[in-house]
């Protein structure tokens, strides 16, 4: 399967792309490319090592060049010496195909809810940024990662299993307080492309306020989706025009009807239970929001129970639960929290 950021560059930068994965699987000093800007070279090594996150180990480069010559010396940075990369290549080979062992007869849908959950369950956030929270060893070896170490852990784990898989990237945007670029990955399931940020997700697991339950509000979104709190994207990706298989919608918790959520709202205060569902009955306006509140409250009302209620509201994703009344607080609408999947990236950096 051709790599995706290779199949989008011209000749001399896939000569460049090839030269650069050929020396630093080596560990050379210096590799020979063809000549090129300083932006075009660095383009081409960071998407070089968005196709291959395996190469964990080469985290940056210098260049050199000589007059005259139609070729630079292209100077790796590595992040270890020869025996420490492959002391870790060793291991996260083993890491990678134990991890993939139980998926290997799952079907595609099932291996990406797998490789998702495994994320949401055991990476945490890494808030210090270490240099190998970036790389794959960050989430599958110690267990913490950025927004870039979790999507290339996320690929490499969709490679063993046979899932198409490519790292999607994102700029900042300080105007929004949004300091650094985001990255997370785009797959092909039963041929139709999503978004699937696995990162924001582990965010909004671990940042639960009602409950425990892993969270699916950034599981196989399209386009006009994910852009509601991504940045414009800054390299080339496949589009993803595929709203049915968003996977709220798929389990039958996407309503399009204020009734829907009431009477699932009695059922849950009635059983006890916390429910999250995603809501698509037009834009979740203040209005719109105001009314489904009201109908969460009046259902508890009739068991004498009280909501506890998180929202995210770009993706208009709500979760509620129910408390008894007489321990409870104020209102519903007062006891909303407003979630941030994008805390990391906001103020951490990805």
């Amino acid at each position: 399967m051709e790599p995706f950021y290779y199949s989008k560059m011209n000749k001399m930068q896939q000569a460049t792309y090839h030269a650069i994965c050929q020396g630093v699987l080596r560990m050379e000093k210096e590799i020979q490319v063809p000549r090129m800007s300083g932006e075009e070279l660095y383009n081409v090594f960071f998407q070089t090592r968005l196709d291959h996150p395996e190469i964990f180990w080469a985290t940056g480069f210098k260049y050199r060049y000589y007059q005259e010559s139609p070729n630079i010396q292209f100077l790796p940075e590595y992040l270890f010496d020869r025996a420490k990369v492959k002391e870790h290549q060793k291991a996260m080979k083993s890491r990678v195909e134990k991890l993939a062992r139980p998926a290997q007869k799952l079907s595609e849908s099932e291996k990406e809810k797998y490789i998702h959950d495994f994320i949401c369950e055991n990476v945490k956030y890494d808030k210090l940024k270490k240099p190998y929270s970036h790389e794959i060893i960050g989430p599958l070896g110690q267990g913490v990662g950025v927004c870039e170490g979790i999507a290339k852990a996320v690929k490499v784990l969709c490679d063993e299993l046979g899932v198409w898989c490519m790292i999607a990237i994102c700029g900042n945007n300080p105007d929004k307080g949004i300091k650094y670029r985001h990255t997370w990955n785009i797959v092909r399931i039963n041929g139709k492309y999503y978004h699937l940020d696995a990162t924001f997700d582990n965010t909004l697991t671990r940042n639960c306020t009602i409950g425990e339950e892993i969270r699916y509000d950034y599981f196989n979104l399209e386009d006009k989706s994910i852009f509601q709190d991504h940045e414009p994207l800054i390299a080339p990706a496949m589009k993803c025009m595929d709203g049915d298989h968003f996977y709220y919608k798929e389990k039958k918790l996407s309503f399009t009807k204020t009734e829907e959520v009431y009477k699932r709202a009695l059922q849950m205060a009635k059983k006890g239970r916390i429910l999250t569902f995603h809501w698509r009955g037009g834009y979740l306006t203040k209005t719109v929001l105001e009314e489904l509140l009201d109908l969460i409250e009046k259902a508890g009302a009739e068991k004498g129970k009280k909501p506890r209620i998180s929202l995210n509201w770009p993706q208009a994703v709500i979760r509620f639960g129910y408390v008894d009344a007489e321990i409870a607080g104020s209102s519903a609408a007062e006891e909303v929290q407003m979630e941030e999947s994008n805390e990391g990236e906001m103020h951490f950096g990805g």
